[in-house]
């Protein structure tokens, strides 16, 4: 554990120790050889050269200059200190512990010396030394409470229980009854067992104070981590009559009801808890992230957006409030009004990355490609090397046919992401589909590669590279292996079996084509215009002439726009 003396002096020099140690005063130490005068002054020469090289951290130099003070003046205390603590900095504690062993000999009365001394005790955890050390510090202030607090903890350590209560009530008979008296006091009580005293001195705290909120909250923790829920529901409601808006009462009532399985009792007092102004913004985050591991559960979800929407009535104005409202409302597939949270957040505090991520990946769900690009390019002037949002804004411009465009964002994405495989796997296919439409097949088909390296099993990624190359009428075999991996990943998707039928239909494979393409028509939920069409060029070259047409003319009504359509029916054969 670490002491409340950690703070103190240390940062203190004691050069006028020095002064008084090694000058004319020198006789006042008992048994001291004088130092003659020109001694003396290389002594201070030396030491305040010490000092310089100290100052510009010249940890060698210093720690050499102290130990020729000492070699000089054997008994110069403050050399030791200064020296002590460059020890420290070198993790030699043993020597630094005996340097100022050594000075407090020398000075007894010297605070400083003896709180370096006790920091050197705890950390070679010699805890009867340390309570010596804490002696000494209350002889040489006795109205020092830390003082107190310190030696009472050393105790403690060896599990000294009533010899650290007994330095409590030396301290307070010094300053009374006070908070820190009472949680430390606390601790050794419940380690005892003896709940009743425990609770007996916050009573006594209650009785000279009714209107302490904080006291009835310590009470109620105190009975509640004793299982003692009835005595704690009994408290938190005295506190809550003494003041109904304090939002720290309402949240240990909540958890009380909660041990209690009083479920219905505990929400409505989150509710009351989250009404209040006084309980931060962030402890109500906090509280409602609780219920996302219960998400599943619809109820879990309407919870917390209930308390969201609380959060946000009582926080306008606060851009945390706002974004936890709009997170609610997404999870609850309110995604309109999520946006609109989302871009007040934005509004009150654009410094919050992950809102701007939020309010674009919502304008891309809703195909609000604009709002998609808006959002994201101000997003890209705050935050230009946010990989995900340069993809997003790439998509953005991809899905709008702006294939150039495009290119740059994800260009970029894949420049700055290093780590996510995932993001590095959809950045090289949305290249891949930006090159095919540029034209540039040769880096389309590189980037779907390079895609598929960092996730081999994406559906998306196979289907459209080997469609892509199907359509080319390149690398065949290779395309037929993609596509029929995207349907062994996600069988029974019209799409990738009409990739798989058309890609057959190309190796010439008409009757495993025709199979590919009925299980095609058969999973779509529509009638596809580009699925009728295939199977009419399948069936054409099967040999069913009359079939084949029906199927072209099926597809034309359907809204089939192949240029070749027409002459496919007027002339009753396949065109290429």
């Amino acid at each position: 554990m670490k002491f409340g003396y950690w703070c103190l002096g240390l940062l203190l020099s004691p050069a006028l120790t020095f002064a008084q140690g090694s000058g004319g005063n020198s006789a006042i130490i008992p048994g001291r050889t004088p130092v003659l005068s020109a001694d003396s002054l290389a002594v201070n020469q030396i030491y305040f050269e010490a000092l310089r090289r100290k100052t510009i951290e010249d940890q060698k130099g210093a720690a050499e200059m102290f130990a020729r003070v000492l070699q000089l003046d054997s008994r110069n205390d403050a050399a030791m200190y200064e020296l002590s603590s460059l020890q420290k900095l070198q993790n030699n504690q043993p020597e630094a512990q005996k340097l100022l062993e050594r000075a407090v000999a020398l000075k007894p009365d010297n605070e400083w010396y003896w709180v370096s001394l006790a920091t050197s005790y705890e950390k070679s955890n010699d805890i009867l030394k340390l309570q010596h050390v804490f002696d000494e510090l209350l002889r040489i202030n006795p109205n020092k409470t830390d003082y107190y607090f310190d030696k009472a903890s050393a105790f403690m350590l060896e599990q000294k229980y009533d010899e650290a209560l007994a330095v409590y009530t030396r301290l307070e008979q010094l300053t009374g009854l006070t908070d820190d008296l009472v949680a430390s006091r606390q601790k050794i009580y419940l380690k005892q067992g003896k709940i009743d005293l425990a609770a007996g001195e916050v009573e006594q705290l209650l009785v000279n104070n009714p209107d302490q909120v904080r006291y009835y909250l310590l009470l109620g923790e105190i009975y509640n981590s004793n299982n003692l829920t009835d005595k704690a529901l009994k408290v938190l409601q005295r506190g809550e009559k003494v003041k109904p808006d304090d939002g720290m009462i309402h949240l240990a009532l909540a958890d009380t009801y909660r041990t209690k399985k009083d479920l219905e009792a505990s929400y409505k007092q989150l509710q009351l808890a989250f009404s209040s102004p006084a309980l931060d913004i962030d402890q109500k985050v906090r509280i409602i992230l609780g219920y996302t591991p219960k998400f599943p559960d619809p109820n879990a979800r309407a919870s917390a957006l209930e308390l969201s929407r609380i959060a946000v009535g009582v926080h306008p104005n606060d851009a945390k409030a706002q974004a936890l409202y709009g997170d609610m409302l997404a999870q609850n597939n309110k995604f309109k009004e999520a946006k609109a949270a989302y871009q007040k957040s934005v509004q009150l505090n654009p410094e919050i990355y992950a809102v701007h991520e939020q309010l674009v990946r919502l304008d891309l769900g809703d195909n609000a490609l604009d709002d998609a690009i808006k959002d994201g390019e101000n997003a890209l002037s705050l935050f230009p090397n946010q990989a995900w949002m340069n993809y997003l804004v790439g998509v953005a411009y991809l899905q709008k046919k702006d294939a150039t465009k495009a290119l740059g964002y994800l260009k970029n994405t894949v420049a700055l992401e290093l780590d996510d495989k995932d993001l590095s796997a959809q950045s090289y296919a949305a290249l891949g589909d930006c090159y095919h439409e540029l034209k540039d097949n040769a880096k389309s088909d590189a980037a779907y590669d390079k895609a598929l390296i960092f996730n081999p099993d994406n559906i998306y990624t196979l289907n459209n590279y080997a469609y892509y190359l199907s359509i080319r009428g390149e690398q065949l075999e290779k395309a037929a292996q993609l596509s029929k991996h995207s349907i062994d990943i996600q069988p029974n998707t019209a799409s990738f079996e009409d990739t798989y039928a058309w890609i057959l239909f190309r190796q010439k494979k008409y009757a495993d084509a025709k199979t590919w393409i009925e299980k095609a028509l058969q999973h779509g939920k529509d009638a596809s215009a580009t699925q009728t069409e295939h199977y009419g060029d399948i069936l054409f070259y099967l040999g069913n002439t009359d079939a084949a047409v029906q199927n072209w003319k099926k597809a034309k009504e359907y809204g089939a726009k192949s240029p070749l359509l027409d002459r496919k029916i007027n002339e009753k054969k396949y065109i290429e």
